[in-house]
């Protein structure tokens, strides 16, 4: 098997370490000496940590803005109005079996990037992003035209945070909850079911 490369090394130290302790209780020391690496190697690399944390949220992060827009694009390629909770397995499937497939570490990385204070912590999206969440909440807002756009953005932002909590919380467990592919299979259908459920609730009163 060949030996990672400096730059992977890096990267793998840096996921790690942000997961654990956050883009501010993470050095630049910490990480390369994790990677084996000397302390120039990131800046060599990366340019800078603000610039690391970018690419170690990317490398997580594209494969599943990825395939939630294949899904997106295979149902609007179908209708213009998919249901609820088409948009929700579309939306939250790719979310559930990245974190499922990255274990404890990716989901605990996605939690960083909602819940980490700092800015560079959620500095890393771009436009291929921002496309995909705005058509996401295009197509949400179409089929759910009484949820208000600030009321959609609340909703969306808790399908992410849900599967993440549960991702996170499975892996966490002495004895993995989600062990056999029909286990994993099952909690997927409960998430999708739980959260287009939670997405199709109708406003509350003002």
């Amino acid at each position: 098997m060949a030996t990672p490369d400096t730059r992977t090394q890096i990267l793998d130290a840096a996921e790690r370490l942000f997961a654990e302790h956050g883009y501010r209780g993470t050095s630049v020391r910490a990480i390369t000496t994790l990677a084996g690496a000397n302390l120039a190697a990131v800046g060599y690399h990366f340019g800078s940590k603000a610039e690391l944390m970018t690419a170690v949220v990317r490398r997580v992060v594209e494969p599943i803005n990825a395939a939630q827009r294949a899904g997106l694009d295979a149902l609007l390629a179908r209708t213009s109005r998919p249901s609820v909770g088409e948009l929700v397995e579309a939306f939250a499937g790719p979310l559930f079996d990245g974190m499922s497939a990255g274990g404890a570490r990716t989901s605990r990385l996605i939690m960083t990037i909602l819940s980490d204070p700092a800015e560079e912590a959620r500095g890393w999206t771009g436009p291929a992003e921002e496309a995909v969440r705005e058509e996401f909440f295009a197509a949400f807002a179409r089929a759910l035209p009484g949820v208000s756009p600030g009321e959609l953005a609340f909703r969306m932002r808790g399908i992410v945070a849900v599967t993440a909590v549960d991702r996170l919380e499975v892996h966490q467990q002495s004895v993995p909850g989600c062990a056999s592919p029909e286990q994993g299979a099952a909690a997927r259908r409960w998430a999708v079911a739980f959260l287009t459920a939670a997405m199709s609730a109708p406003p509350p009163p003002a």
